[in-house]
């Protein structure tokens, strides 16, 4: 697999917006349009932010607001997380005595399977003999090959193989992004970087086994992932809705980044410290977690 690697000076003005959109600024309002033009690195970026994603705690105590940026005339969009590790569509993820990549509670649950494949009766569906990984439970990816069956584990894109991206459906809406679309994720901490494809629909701020191998980011979906410092920067409509091989990925990434701008665009974008907070509340419940759009917002 490729990885990218930043030159020094991006990378530390990428770390410089990091760390000013990870602290609080009083007095700005989230949810609200902003609109700048970016000229600490001699480059123009004029961006907005068309909406923010609520995120909530597993206790529903606390809620995180993440700006959504577009610079203006694309399409594209990118935020900064942190990356949970998803194994889901690997053959290996889950097993009936939770030995697979991943933890069975991670699955969903009897009465709701989410990463799991189901039988008509809704019991999951285990792998045969003739499967990659008999006695494991085919793990399912929100995109798929749908001239497969439900049931063959090869359907899904294999989160050990493929580098991609998750997003929750109301971003991935109103950011115009569809299942099969392109990425580009930058770890800051260490100046990786990957290409990716949008394969899962779940949470803000979650990525594959491989696309974390890719970024240097511990990948057991158990126990690693990193709580901040990721850059994600995705295409709408950049995608034909099937899995693609990681050589078109690739290929596919690398011309959308370039005719979008490259890295001194990323860069330039990414440096303006003028930016909106990411703040905490204490008000929503869990199940409130969602997208909001800004007031006077422009695409």
């Amino acid at each position: 697999m490729v990885v990218w690697r930043m030159r020094r000076a991006q990378i530390a003005a990428i770390t410089g917006f990091l760390l000013f959109a990870g602290g609080i600024a009083v007095g700005q309002n989230i949810g609200q349009s902003t609109s700048e033009s970016a000229d600490a690195t001699g480059a123009n970026c004029a961006r907005t932010v068309p909406f923010t994603f609520t995120s909530v705690s597993r206790d529903g105590q606390h809620t995180r607001e993440t700006p959504i940026w577009q610079a203006e005339g694309s399409q594209a969009f990118f935020f900064l997380s942190g990356m949970t590790i998803d194994a889901d569509g690997a053959p290996n993820a889950y097993h009936p005595d939770n030995i697979g990549l991943d933890d069975l509670i991670n699955a969903g649950t009897p009465e709701h399977w989410d990463g799991i494949m189901t039988d008509g009766q809704g019991n999951p569906i285990v792998q045969g003999p003739s499967d990659p990984y008999p006695g494991y439970y085919v793990s399912c990816t929100s995109l798929s090959d749908r001239s497969k069956a439900a049931s063959d584990p090869n359907r899904y894109v294999d989160a050990t193989k493929i580098p991609y991206i998750v997003l929750p459906r109301n971003v991935a809406e109103q950011g115009g992004a569809r299942l099969g679309d392109f990425a580009y994720v930058v770890n800051l901490s260490n100046g990786k970087s990957s290409y990716a494809i949008f394969a899962d629909v779940g949470t803000l701020g979650e990525g594959s086994v491989a696309l974390a191998d890719n970024l240097g980011i511990w990948s057991d979906a158990r126990r690693g992932g990193r709580r901040g410092g990721v850059l994600y920067l995705v295409f709408p409509g950049s995608g034909n809705r099937q899995p693609r091989p990681i050589e078109e990925i690739q290929a596919e990434t690398e011309k959308l980044l370039a005719d979008w701008g490259g890295m001194a665009k990323l860069t330039s974008c990414a440096a303006n410290p003028q930016q909106p907070a990411v703040t905490t509340a204490t008000t929503k419940p869990a199940e409130e977690s969602s997208s909001t759009p800004a007031a006077n917002a422009s695409n």
